[in-house]
């Protein structure tokens, strides 16, 4: 009796054990993506540029190409959402300041226009169709990319936020010009601001 029980725990648990290594040793595991990158640093410049205000900014940007007749063979079409902060502030590189400890007094050229300095954004691409003779290329994309990014800073120029990078501009040069004169210096701004295109 204990033989025959034996037996059958012995053959129940070489199956098991056998199930378990066929399952694991032949069954695919889960599909993992192999990822490689290769990061380069290509450049390090100084700046000078101070940022005053950020806007977000968000978009839906609808790209399509049709060709005409038979539209399921020839055409393609993509909605992208954007999402974007835009920085806008000063590039004091072109600022000039002198200091004379003689008279105590610093003289520095007004602030330059502000302009958008960065635009950082993500792209969610939604509802990409395409037609079986005509498919998204990576230069699709990168147009796409570069449009978007435009639409962006037309309307961030559109917006108030030149206006108010200004304004904060004109709250730091108030306290800058406190700082100086409890240290019992004079500031003095020479100059109209600089104006950049865009």
């Amino acid at each position: 009796m204990t033989r025959g029980i034996f037996l059958i725990v012995t053959l129940v648990g070489g199956l098991l054990i056998g199930g378990w290594l066929t399952y694991r040793y032949f069954v695919p595991a889960a599909k993992k993506p192999v990822e490689d990158a290769t990061v380069l640093l290509e450049k390090i410049q100084k700046v000078a540029k101070l940022i005053t205000v950020e806007g977000q900014f968000s978009e839906i940007y609808n790209y399509s190409e049709y060709q005409g007749y038979f539209t399921m063979l020839w055409d393609k079409k993509v909605l992208v959402r954007v999402r974007a902060t835009v920085s806008v502030g000063y590039d004091l590189e072109q600022l000039n300041l002198e200091a004379d400890a003689a008279t105590k007094t610093i003289r520095m050229s007004a602030l330059p226009a502000p302009q958008i300095l960065s635009i950082d954004h993500t792209l969610d691409y939604y509802d990409i169709s395409q037609g079986l003779f005509a498919s998204f290329k990576p230069e699709d994309y990168n147009y796409i990319n570069a449009q978007a990014k435009k639409l962006i800073r037309d309307q961030a120029m559109k917006s108030p936020l030149m206006d108010a990078a200004e304004e904060q501009a004109n709250e730091m040069l108030e306290l800058i010009q406190f700082m100086v004169q409890t240290a019992g210096w004079t500031l003095v701004i020479t100059g109209p601001p600089v104006e950049f295109e865009e």
